[in-house]
């Protein structure tokens, strides 16, 4: 089943008309990783590459915030890394990335992440956290365990350079924090 779900996924062009390209649905993993890590959508240089987190925001995930190597977050047994969209949604008119599209979320993420038997979930970024805690404010998910769908869920802000600001202004994130979900990951792992 899930086999054939990810067949799917990767065969989608539900999105084509409304970006004026062809979509790249970009997820990475497999049905038994520790861990289901969600983010808002790929940027364009992983719609480019094929692969999630090949930016400078997988670079600040991977280096900085969790301290693991390369082989450790592809390990497909570790990290089963999606998005509320699967693809690079495209620019709008002001040149910013567009809202990633909802029916993504509806049509398959739901679906595929019921399937894997994660230990854990991360999910990355402001709109993601709110696919997933609808009416909850961000900076409270960020600071504390959350749960969601019976298991422990962290939410994190996006490791993009945009948002900087935030994280300069709540230097307890990655003082305390971090450090704090750190442990959580490496647990995890050994397992």
């Amino acid at each position: 089943m899930f086999g054939d779900l990810k067949k799917q996924i990767e065969k989608c062009r539900y999105c084509e008309e409304k970006f004026g390209f062809e979509p790249r649905p970009i997820f990475w993993g497999s049905q038994k990783a520790k861990i289901v890590q969600i983010s808002q959508a790929p940027s364009y240089t992983v719609h480019n590459s094929g692969k999630p987190f090949t930016d400078m925001s997988g670079k600040t995930l991977k280096q900085d915030w969790y301290q693991i190597s390369e082989e450790e977050f592809y390990n497909h047994e570790n990290f089963f890394i999606g998005a509320v969209a699967h693809c690079y949604p495209g620019k709008d008119k002001n040149g910013n990335d567009r809202q990633p599209p909802t029916i993504c979320f509806e049509k398959w993420v739901e679906k595929e992440i019921q399937l894997v038997e994660n230990e854990i979930y991360i999910i990355i970024g402001a709109k993601a956290a709110s696919r997933f805690f609808p009416g909850e404010k961000f900076e409270d998910l960020v600071f504390k365990n959350n749960v969601w769908n019976g298991k422990l869920t962290i939410v994190l802000p996006h490791p993009s350079p945009l948002n900087k600001k935030w994280i300069k202004d709540r230097p307890e994130f990655l003082e305390k924090r971090m450090v704090e979900v750190r442990e959580i990951i490496n647990q995890v792992l050994k397992r």
